[in-house]
């Protein structure tokens, strides 16, 4: 049900990207190919899932640190000098990573074994602070913590409060761009992320409420954008997955962002695999989530397709292991 669910999901999302290309006369294939990527990362997480539990998500987790550390320059955005630093794609990777190692370490027989992989989950940490990426430390943390309390905590209150916190940081971007939250709060929150940032956001909602039905056209922020046509230094995105979605293909477009994430949390729940596991992930794939809103994580292809290879490794059922029952 939970695979039928996903599919029904990902193919509404490509195909409401065709429609609305075909509208606006926008660039589909960015979004194509991200949502080709979580379909393929999850697919090849369930087989390796399955095969090898552990082994499986510590090559991964080794994998992203590689590539957070060797490509530095997907990180930066409009405001890269901030509080938070630059919220990007090392952020991200880096708590795929450290999601990825937690999980391997619940999955671990051995005692010694599974304290050595935590204790590589802190050394994430510590390659996030030595990247720079204050967004990826604090996620990296926050991650571990859940999961060290993972084994404390029924798996249907853990996930609902992973859905909290998404709704919670969509809902205070969507404020910032609206300028809907009172001064003082707008200026704290503006002192954190960049006023650059800030004003690419104010232009996205601009846009999705001028466009509310089919939005912009996929790709199209850049070409619509008033501060991207004054100059301000950007890649033509918004630097949030959610406001980006909203101005190019409108709030349906919006509501499918947010019914693939619901998926992936859906698949969680439905997982054979521990609960303890299942809500490490689940923590890591949220982080990603609050990243994307903050940032442009999601059009860098390896985080799309890391988070599909982490979903798919903790829903996965190892061959050597009996089903526990679902929502437990």
């Amino acid at each position: 049900m939970a695979d039928a669910s996903g599919l029904a999901v990902l193919a509404a999302c490509a195909a409401w990207a065709l429609i609305t290309s075909a509208l606006g006369g926008g660039r589909p294939d960015g979004v194509l190919l991200a949502i080709l990527a979580v379909a393929a990362g999850y697919a090849g997480g369930r087989i390796a899932g399955a095969l090898l539990p552990v082994a499986a998500p510590c090559a991964g987790a080794l994998a992203g640190v590689c590539l957070a550390a060797a490509a530095p320059h997907v990180t930066p955005g409009p405001a890269s000098s901030s509080p938070l630093g630059p919220i990007g794609a090392t952020a991200a990777l880096l708590s795929l990573s450290a999601g990825a190692v937690c999980c391997a370490a619940w999955a671990a027989r051995g005692p010694a074994l599974r304290l050595c992989l935590r204790l590589a989950a802190v050394g994430v940490m510590g390659c996030a602070a030595a990247l720079g990426s204050t967004a990826g430390f604090l996620a990296c943390a926050g991650i571990v913590l859940c999961s060290l309390a993972a084994s404390l905590t029924r798996r249907a209150l853990g996930l609902a409060g992973f859905a909290l916190a998404a709704v919670l940081v969509a809902g205070a971007s969507w404020a910032v761009a609206e300028d809907a939250l009172p001064r003082g709060l707008t200026e704290s929150l503006e002192g954190q992320l960049g006023a650059h940032r800030v004003r690419l956001w104010r232009d996205a909602g601009g846009l999705a409420d001028a466009h509310p039905a089919f939005g912009v056209g996929p790709g199209r922020f850049g070409d619509a954008s008033p501060s991207v046509m004054e100059g301000l230094l950007t890649d033509g995105r918004p630097h949030s997955a959610l406001l980006q979605q909203a101005a190019e293909q409108g709030f349906t477009g919006v509501a499918l962002l947010t019914a693939a994430f619901a998926w992936l949390l859906f698949a969680l729940w439905r997982s054979p695999r521990s609960t303890a596991v299942v809500l490490t992930a689940g923590a890591a794939l949220t982080a990603v989530a609050a990243v994307a809103t903050l940032g442009n994580a999601l059009s860098v292809t390896s985080v799309t397709a890391g988070a599909g290879l982490l979903a798919g490794i903790a829903t996965a059922r190892p061959l050597h292991e009996s089903r526990e029952p679902e929502g437990g």
